[in-house]
């Protein structure tokens, strides 16, 4: 992707969100036909989070039901929910008049419970990672773009306003040609935890560094080139590749992303940081809404050199997720993310990770 195509990428997708702000506030006055939608699974890492926000987007959405399909769990679920149905993913899936649905099992599970959602008309959402072959997610994409499906993948720092910051200062020009990008996605997992990462053959980097990964794609496109560093701390005690490096080649910039599972207190250094010959955006630790902002020259309210900045919180990143979902499916706005974009996504994830990818 070229410079100017990423900046008519960013604008675009910028002028696209201005829209969906001013849609949700025609919403705020104006009646609109619920999109009927269901969950299925509860063991994902963001389950419970994408189940409360989504809850709260009323305005746009009627939840029909949840869905448990490991007999055990569904067990311990029942009567967990006060209001919301614990139902059969047949139940769900044969609702009258459902239209979307959000997939959030194991990881393992994601894409062919994806599959049967898309094979049965509806639209997704899928969290992360979108499984450990290209081939198949390309088959799940394939599939949605033949029934004219949408698909959204649940990376947290879309609709983050920090990283939407980012996102419409690049566009703007603000910080000119970017020629670095580097993040740091970490942190320290428990034994239980380790075993259960240790089931994918490639760790931190698939886990929790896909969603820089996200990122830096939006901000710079696919990358010409990937290449991978992995080392294991502990390989005696169990397999779990936790601590990765990956460093991305573009024709007019290097990105690198550190991604690990060993390291105390590493919510507090995970940042995202992109540089351009006009100014810098520093982010960390990515949880907060304070960055600083260095700009060579004045825009809009902010000044030259280094400064604070802090955006305000926002409604959540799911709720924003879903409301713009509920856009795309109504027609108001075009999807920021088309297909090509999440598949350039997932192969800079694998390669990133170490995995082949064909």
């Amino acid at each position: 992707m070229t410079i100017a195509d990423r900046r008519n990428f960013l604008t675009t997708a910028a002028a696209t969100g201005l829209s969906l702000a001013t849609a949700s506030g025609r919403a705020a006055t104006g009646k609109k036909e619920k999109i009927k939608i269901g969950q299925i699974g509860t063991r994902h890492g963001h389950a419970w989070s994408v189940f409360s926000e989504l809850r709260q987007v009323t305005d746009d959405y009627e939840l029909v039901g949840i869905v448990e399909n490991d007999p055990e769990r569904r067990k311990a679920l029942d009567g967990s929910f006060q209001d919301v149905k614990l139902i059969s993913e047949e139940q769900l899936l044969n609702t009258s008049g459902l239209q979307a649905v959000v997939v959030e099992t194991e990881v393992q599970d994601l894409l062919p419970t994806a599959r049967r959602c898309v094979e049965a008309g509806m639209n997704i959402h899928l969290d992360k990672p979108a499984g450990e072959n290209l081939n198949d997610f390309q088959k799940l994409l394939d599939e949605v773009q033949r029934r004219k499906l949408h698909l959204q993948m649940g990376y947290i720092y879309r609709y983050h306003t920090a990283f939407q910051f980012c996102y419409q200062a690049v566009a703007d020009g603000w910080l000119g040609d970017v020629f670095e990008v580097h993040a740091v996605m970490s942190k320290k997992i428990s034994p239980s935890s380790r075993k259960y990462v240790s089931r994918f053959a490639r760790g931190s980097m698939f886990e929790i560094g896909c969603h820089v990964i996200d990122a830096m794609v939006r901000v710079l496109g696919k990358p010409a080139k990937t290449t991978a560093f992995a080392r294991q701390t502990h390989p005696n005690q169990d397999q779990l590749v936790d601590n990765q490096l990956a460093v991305f080649d573009y024709p007019n910039a290097i990105a690198s992303i550190r991604s690990s599972l060993v390291e105390y207190g590493g919510f507090e250094r995970r940042q995202f940081t992109v540089c351009g010959e006009f100014g810098t955006f520093d982010l960390r630790p990515l949880g907060g809404r304070s960055f600083r902002l260095a700009l060579e020259r004045p825009q809009g309210e902010y000044k030259t050199g280094y400064q604070d900045v802090t955006v305000p919180k926002g409604p959540g990143v799911f709720i924003s997720a879903f409301r713009d979902m509920a856009a795309v499916v109504r027609g108001e706005k075009e999807n920021d993310y088309p297909l090509s974009r999440e598949l350039a996504t997932h192969e800079t994830i694998l390669r990133a990770s170490g995995y082949p990818v064909g």
